[in-house]
């Protein structure tokens, strides 16, 4: 829809790992839902490969990323995207302590979560997770931002 590119929005990576291997995607809708406790919502394809894992797999990491790392939003929302190690290769990330999902590092934050609730709404699940702890946060990047269905910085 034309007039939702008009919003500015957040750029993050979603990753999560199953029994046979890593996935991740890029989403920019991330909001924060509730202080106490922490919970947050990104939205997933319905039809996704991705989706049914995020359902199997109540544990995954989410990482904000900086604007130096626009050329990972665009390669990580490709469609028949290869697995996650692959998109992350040569890319400085680590596995979450919680989730032993991927999380890419020098960004501007990263977070494990894990799901309480899947709402269906319209062609996406909203996933609604409790936030179980913050990998890491550093205020000095620049958030990445998806804007007129381009990816840009603030500044």
């Amino acid at each position: 829809m034309d007039a939702m590119s008009q919003v500015p929005a957040g750029v993050c990576l979603v990753a999560v790992r199953d029994d046979l291997d890593d996935l991740v995607t890029t989403a920019s809708s991330l909001v924060s839902v509730s202080l106490d406790p922490p919970l947050i919502s990104v939205c997933t394809d319905r039809d996704s490969y991705f989706g049914e894992v995020m359902s199997r797999s109540p544990r995954w990491a989410l990482t904000v990323l900086a604007q130096a790392q626009r050329h990972l939003a665009g390669r990580c929302a490709a469609r028949g995207r290869p697995s996650a190690r692959l998109l992350l290769e040569g890319e400085a990330h680590h596995r979450g302590a919680a989730s032993h999902a991927l999380i890419v590092d020098d960004a501007v934050m990263a977070l494990e979560c894990q799901t309480v609730q899947r709402i269906l709404a319209g062609d996406h699940h909203i996933v609604v997770a409790e936030i179980t702890s913050v990998d890491y946060l550093d205020v000095d990047q620049e958030p990445l931002v998806r804007h007129r269905r381009s990816y840009r910085g603030l500044t």
